[in-house]
């Protein structure tokens, strides 16, 4: 006996499945290109990526969730893997991105809140879990096939929890010093975590073979991560007033993120020089990945860090710059996306309607 079932529905649950742990960097790119737009003066386009990025955040949750109820033995697998496990600290960044968006451009703190909550939360169980499994694992693969930009989203995530928390500081009234202290706190420790991971990779690219194939797009976090310790630490230095602590750190806190912006700055000319050499010199095919999001995510950032940092340390030269860098970041942004609409249009039309037959056991 047979049934007929439906070749789309074979392709979603398949989908679902095998879903890349990195998606969320879309709502990550989304979202910072959205807030800069905002800090640049343009409302509109800011509220219209808002709009989209909380459909985005809330398909990719429910694809997640569907994956952990029926797939959660692959998904395990990704978590625990060296080189697929980093792509869940895209969960956690997003979350706090698109509640740093609540804030700033829907000004509900209550929303803001309630994902600030669950990425403080994310943050805990999905770094705790992959570090302590890759620790703890006895067939450890070698640095060359273990490692990847990916790694840095734990920067990323880190600094995008002590964002929010700088943002929703006055809406907690008397737990004002106890976020911003955690705040202070969840900068640092994404500091130690680039300072920690970056030799490694730079290790990586300067001494061992690296193939046009493994230059992934995530290695653009190299300065993402370096962007969004600028973004936190320039907010940090703007919020100084409001701590005796950070008053005593302001000299560190503006060295240190002047530091961190500087590194960003020296990363993108490299990373343009070998994204020439992997699709010109070596010819590498230019096809949509969800991959590129994770190169997206670093132009919008920079974007914002520049015009937070000439802000935190009146720097006016840097002023003229963002709205340039915002053109960029919306060019690759658009790229990306009609990629994805262009592949998810492609599937459906060789998919849909199809049915073949299925044994009833």
């Amino acid at each position: 006996m047979t049934i007929l079932k439906s070749d789309g529905w074979m392709f979603l649950s398949n989908g679902i499945r095998d879903l890349f742990p990195g998606y969320f960097a879309l709502v990550m790119a989304t979202g910072i290109i959205s807030l800069a737009s905002m800090m640049l003066g343009r409302p509109h386009l800011a509220e219209a990526l808002f709009l989209l990025n909380i459909a985005a955040y809330f398909v990719l949750a429910v694809l997640m969730l569907l994956r952990l109820i029926f797939f959660w033995r692959f998904m395990m697998a990704d978590l625990v893997a060296h080189s697929r496990g980093p792509g869940f600290f895209t969960s956690i960044a997003a979350t706090c991105i698109l509640g740093t968006q609540f804030v700033v451009i829907a000004h509900n703190n209550l929303a803001a809140l309630l994902l600030w909550g669950l990425g403080v939360t994310l943050w805990f169980v999905v770094l705790y879990t992959f570090f302590a499994a890759v620790t703890m694992r006895a067939v450890k693969p070698s640095l060359e096939t273990g490692i990847n930009g990916a790694w840095l989203i734990a920067t990323v995530a880190s600094e995008s929890v002590a964002i929010l928390s700088l943002l929703l500081v006055p809406a907690v009234g008397a737990y004002s010093r106890a976020l911003l202290l955690f705040a202070l706190v969840m900068y640092l420790i994404g500091c130690m975590m680039y300072l920690s991971i970056i030799p490694l990779i730079f290790y990586r690219f300067t001494f061992i073979r690296l193939t046009p194939a493994e230059l992934t797009p995530p290695y653009w976090i190299n300065m993402g991560a370096v962007a969004i310790t600028t973004l936190a630490g320039a907010t940090l230095i703007l919020n100084a007033g409001k701590s005796h602590l950070l008053i005593a750190l302001l000299p560190f806190l503006k060295g240190f993120t002047l530091y961190f912006w500087a590194t960003g700055t020296w990363w993108i000319p490299l990373l343009l020089i070998l994204g020439v050499w992997r699709h010109v010199v070596r010819r590498f095919p230019l096809r949509y990945s969800p991959q590129y999001w994770g190169m997206v995510f670093p132009l919008g950032m920079y974007t914002a860090c520049t015009l937070q940092l000439s802000r935190a340390l009146d720097l006016r030269v840097l002023r003229a710059v963002p709205a340039y860098l915002l053109i960029i970041a919306l060019a690759a942004w658009t790229a990306a996306f009609v990629g994805l609409a262009r592949g998810l249009f492609r599937d459906f039309r060789s998919r849909h309607g199809r049915v073949q037959p299925v044994p009833l056991s």
